[in-house]
């Protein structure tokens, strides 16, 4: 994989990259996601906190709650819209990417999927990534690879 790792947005206002190569790369199905991008899930690609940044513009940041308690805190173009990032957590020192607004988002293979229980029927899961009826510190189903 060719580091950097760059991305940004539709109108080109915020743009950033990764000098690390991603921790983790999944699915999500859970509602909050399907609502906020319109489609069947998001797919993310999770960096390393610290070898984030952003190199052009600024992302505006909306938070909700999640199952846990917490919240979600996600990153979108102020310009144009984009949803650009999302499970921002310096904490936890892991940030994620929509893999739809990398550069190359043919990098983008997914290990697993989380919140099955609220994939929608028309959306045909690829039979070799791991599922999680919730998030991945749960329990995966029974019936996976």
């Amino acid at each position: 994989m060719n580091l950097p790792i760059t991305g940004g947005c539709i109108c080109g206002a915020v743009r950033y990259e990764s000098t690390a190569e991603p921790v983790l790369m999944l699915k999500c199905h859970c509602r909050d996601c399907q609502r906020i991008t319109g489609g069947p899930y998001v797919p993310v690609v999770v960096f390393p906190y610290p070898a984030f940044r952003l190199t052009q513009g600024e992302v505006r940041r909306h938070s909700t709650a999640t199952e846990g308690g917490g919240h979600n805190v996600r990153g979108f173009c102020p310009e144009c819209g984009s949803r650009l990032t999302g499970a921002e957590n310096a904490e936890r020192g892991i940030i994620g990417v929509v893999a739809s607004s990398l550069d190359d988002p043919a990098i983008f293979q997914p290990k697993f999927e989380i919140y099955v229980e609220d994939a929608q029927p028309w959306d045909f899961m690829d039979s070799s990534t791991r599922k999680f009826s919730g998030h991945f510190s749960k329990k995966p189903e029974a019936d996976t690879p």
